[in-house]
């Protein structure tokens, strides 16, 4: 089993979870600032943006997974903010974000689905980097497996989901890599395939719920509603019915838009 806690300075605890979170954050922002300068946006933009995202993120993270696991809180509310024992949820770190940047682009008239698509790639790296701090935490994993189905994965993945004496689906690692898969495929759309402003947006709507609509299935810590429904799947089938319709609405007025610019010319 990994030690959580990094770095041990008498009572200065540095926990993996944090470190992770901040290569997250770190390499998500140096992407964003390069995608800008290709996308003839000013990068400082950018790095002002990412300092009210950030804080903005992780506290309605932690309130979402708060809000949904009040039982787990009430009794001793100092804990709600040991974020480094895990307990960040993506979908509220994603409403926070969002709220956050949508504020200063109105403040400074910015084009908002540019900067959006600018910054998809940056969000879903760094999701994949963050579910590598849910494996440290030993969190966000599946149902119990065999030892035979765990020899697929290298050592230090099976000592790790090794919990409790039985071993444990690594979903973790299924979202991991999906959210890799799709970070490549944004980055193509970006560079290589963009029609029209919002296209990448729409596709991490799209892309990104479909994964974690599967992978939440297998997972034993959902938030759920009335003990039964998975609030990651039912927000992931709002998404991708949102991001579909968004991105027929949006590429039909683009071809609209691209027809009307050849009959005047």
């Amino acid at each position: 089993m990994i030690d959580p806690i990094a770095i041990a300075i008498g009572p200065l605890k540095i926990h993996w979870y944090g470190i992770i979170m901040g290569l997250a954050f770190f390499l998500g922002t140096y992407l964003a600032r390069y995608n800008s300068k290709r996308s003839g946006i000013d990068p400082d933009h950018v790095l002002n943006m990412v300092v009210l995202i950030i804080p903005a993120a992780i506290v309605c993270a932690r309130l979402y997974y708060v809000t949904f696991e009040w039982q787990q809180y009430k009794d001793n509310p100092l804990d709600i903010f040991a974020v480094w024992q895990g307990g960040l949820a993506i979908h509220g770190g994603l409403i926070g974000g969002v709220l956050a940047g949508a504020w200063y682009i109105r403040k400074h008239n910015l084009p908002f689905l540019r900067l959006a698509d600018i910054f998809m790639p940056s969000v879903i790296l760094g999701q994949a980097i963050g579910r590598w701090g849910n494996f440290i935490n030993q969190e966000a994993h599946g149902d119990v497996v065999s030892a035979e189905f765990m020899e697929k994965f290298p050592a230090f993945i099976r000592e790790q989901m090794f919990i409790g004496g039985q071993y444990y689906h690594p979903t973790f690692l299924y979202e991991s890599l999906w959210n890799l898969v799709v970070f490549a495929i944004l980055m193509l759309m970006l560079y290589r395939f963009k029609k029209f402003d919002g296209q990448v947006l729409f596709s991490y709507m799209i892309l990104y719920s479909i994964g974690r609509f599967f992978i939440e299935g297998m997972r034993t810590d959902s938030l759920l509603i009335a003990d039964t429904l998975r609030v990651a799947q039912l927000v992931s089938l709002c998404l991708i019915a949102a991001g579909v319709i968004l991105m027929l609405v949006f590429a039909r007025k683009s071809k609209q838009a691209g027809h009307s610019q050849n009959s005047i010319e």
